[in-house]
């Protein structure tokens, strides 16, 4: 089974909660880097720290969940092989592992709802990377 490991800072916390509640009712096997509370926090530290684990440990995915998805998603990208993607509909989380092979999602807890958080997780847990004509653009990246 796929591990997810998941983390937030301040302004995710509440969904990151909530999200952990649904997979774990899903019997997803879970790790939970942060933060702790709803205490401010710097985000960053969160993306790397889930970062570093997705791209060192096998057959895991990380969700990341901050105010907008956007610190999260920069901060995560900075790191070899991670591929993380901000998703807020659809199409982008599809994509994101149809074509890019994505390896984290992350959202914004202020611009999506619960269930579409929820929505958006179980796409990109689902949605298998094409390959093809895509993987070697993924090396380039």
């Amino acid at each position: 089974m796929k591990t997810i490991v998941i983390a937030s800072d301040h302004a995710g916390y509440s969904l990151k909660e909530y999200v952990k509640k649904i997979l774990t009712k899903k019997k997803f096997s879970l790790i939970d880097v942060g933060t702790k509370s709803n205490d401010s926090v710097d985000y960053p530290d969160f993306a790397h720290k889930l970062s570093r684990i997705v791209k060192t440990k096998n057959n895991t995915t990380g969700v990341l969940i901050c105010g907008s998805g956007q610190g999260m998603v920069m901060a995560a990208n900075k790191h070899k092989n991670i591929r993380a993607a901000l998703c807020n509909d659809i199409k982008s989380t599809k994509l994101s592992r149809l074509h890019n092979d994505a390896n984290i999602i992350t959202l914004g807890s202020r611009l999506i709802s619960k269930k579409n958080a929820i929505k958006y997780i179980n796409i990109f847990l689902k949605t298998k990377f094409e390959g093809g004509r895509h993987r070697k653009r993924i090396r380039k990246i």
